[in-house]
């Protein structure tokens, strides 16, 4: 059977995971019962990454619904119980008779490995279903006493998952032996899956521009379509009548989130404030009065992969920034989400537009952000202990009457050698040319910079752009230029 599990972890279909699909078979092949959570948001490919790792090889899989009443749960549990049993057998009344249920079938199985996978775990704790009472005596009871027993469970709603679920405080309190976060692709990832699965021969640029709007999502990026131009692709997933990700978002937080509209206008507040903003700008921003759960719902978004915390370099914890990161809630609420439908070739008519081009900063921003370690990597400091930082200052007066513009940094690596590394990241059709008035301006934020954090580590100007930056006067102020094929790193 080990055979099985080595062969099905080759498969040409299964892109990236290397670490999960390790860990997967680590767990698989010890000498004890195991408890895995899988983890992460809404199509991210947790149930495809469990599937195509093990094949055919459960002896049990059942997956939850959503917005379904227990009987109905339950009821459904029992088909899948006799589809596997082979077997009739009763509806149970409760969770804890489905478990009882479940528990005398495995026993009667003569196997070296007995594998159960239970999809969408959250959605069958349905309200007053007492399923993890059921489940937690299940495994504590039964399956804890079973070394050949390995259970597998996914959920995408990620905020059950980490806090009812894996940071349980009842019976199931450090009974999941290991808990794994699977993230969005990178964009290496997304190349190898557009090219080696779809057949999309994207060159670099293009996968940027779909990473900008799609993210490292592999369901949504399964439905581009091969030999047609991106921009056609765009209009039919969201413009055209009828358009399949059109209503996703709306779906998205409902089956993530309880009170779906609180979250929601959380990011749209970021999706219009992309640098970042404090929990009390949030707070004032979206009009939320002090004790409404916003250190809960920042925590989550952050967990769900939606939005970054990070600190701002010479402040404290508790001045700590939230930036919107997930590239494709920033599209919808930009350009989806307010879009009348009228123009079903919205997209391919508004290339070139400035509205456009203010977007594509943005999100290429939000992908530097999503490949820091890349950054390090491509600059030669991944062994350097370093922390990443963003800063901003307002318009000011000084004591001998200098005036001094203000200025913002979204990305600072402060390195223990001394260095700090003030990143500039620019998206552009062909190589930047940096001007003599933005050669000014990046020195006064500079000065700025270091006249307000009275840093003496020495300051270096790094720019990520898509092609470089063209030689001229200014260039020299640029330490080392990074280019899109050190993203896909």
């Amino acid at each position: 059977m080990d055979d099985k599990i080595v062969i099905s972890m080759e498969s040409n279909n299964l892109i990236g995971r290397e670490y999960e699909k390790g860990l997967l078979k680590n767990y698989y092949n010890s000498p004890k019962p195991e408890l895995v959570a899988i983890y992460g948001r809404r199509r991210v490919g947790k149930t495809f990454l469990v599937k195509k790792t093990f094949g055919q090889q459960f002896a049990f899989s059942f997956t939850g619904m959503y917005n379904t009443s227990r009987a109905i749960q339950l009821k459904e549990f029992k088909r899948s119980l006799e589809k596997y049993s082979g077997e009739l057998c009763l509806t149970p009344k409760n969770w804890f008779e489905a478990f009882n249920m479940l528990a005398e079938y495995l026993d009667t199985l003569k196997q070296e490995r007995i594998v159960v996978f239970l999809d969408e775990l959250p959605w069958m704790d349905t309200p007053k279903g007492n399923f993890l009472g059921a489940f937690g005596r299940f495994w504590n009871d039964w399956a804890s006493t079973k070394d050949n027993f390995k259970l597998f469970v996914c959920g995408s709603a990620t905020t059950w998952m980490v806090s009812k679920f894996i940071g349980n405080k009842g019976g199931l309190y450090g009974r999941v032996c290991r808990p794994i976060h699977l993230a969005p692709f990178t964009l290496l990832e997304t190349e190898k899956f557009l090219h080696d699965v779809k057949g999309i021969e994207y060159n670099r640029k293009q996968i940027t521009d779909v990473y900008m709007i799609l993210g490292g999502i592999p369901f949504y990026l399964d439905m581009l379509v091969a030999g047609q131009p991106l921009s056609k692709c765009i209009d039919d997933l969201f413009f055209r009548d009828g358009a399949p990700l059109r209503n996703e978002y709306d779906f998205l937080f409902r089956s993530l989130f309880n009170d779906s509209k609180v979250y929601r206008r959380v990011i749209e507040y970021l999706s219009d404030n992309v640098s970042g903003k404090s929990r009390q700008d949030i707070m004032n921003g979206i009009k939320l009065q002090e004790g409404g759960n916003l250190t809960e719902i920042l925590d989550n978004l952050v967990k769900c992969d939606f939005i970054r915390k990070f600190t701002v370099i010479g402040k404290n914890s508790r001045d700590a920034q939230y930036q919107l990161t997930d590239n494709f809630t920033l599209f919808y609420n930009r350009f989806v989400s307010n879009n009348s439908g009228q123009d079903e070739h919205f997209w391919t008519n508004i290339d070139g537009k400035p509205l456009k081009s203010s977007w594509s900063g943005s999100a290429f921003e939000q992908i530097c952000l999503l490949h820091i370690r890349q950054i390090k990597e491509a600059l030669g400091i991944s062994g350097i202990l370093s922390n990443v930082h963003s800063w901003s200052c307002k318009p000011f007066v000084d004591a001998d009457g200098t005036q001094w513009k203000g200025g913002q940094i979204d990305l600072i690596i402060d390195r223990s050698d001394n260095v700090i590394n003030i990143c500039e990241m620019k998206y552009a059709s062909d190589t930047y040319t940096i001007t003599s008035d933005y050669e000014q301006s990046i020195r006064h934020r500079a000065s700025l910079f270091q006249k307000m954090t009275k840093t003496r580590k020495a300051i270096q100007h790094i720019f990520v752009t898509t092609y470089g930056i063209s030689a001229n006067n200014y260039s020299h102020l640029v330490q080392n230029s990074l280019i899109l094929d050190d993203l896909f790193k």
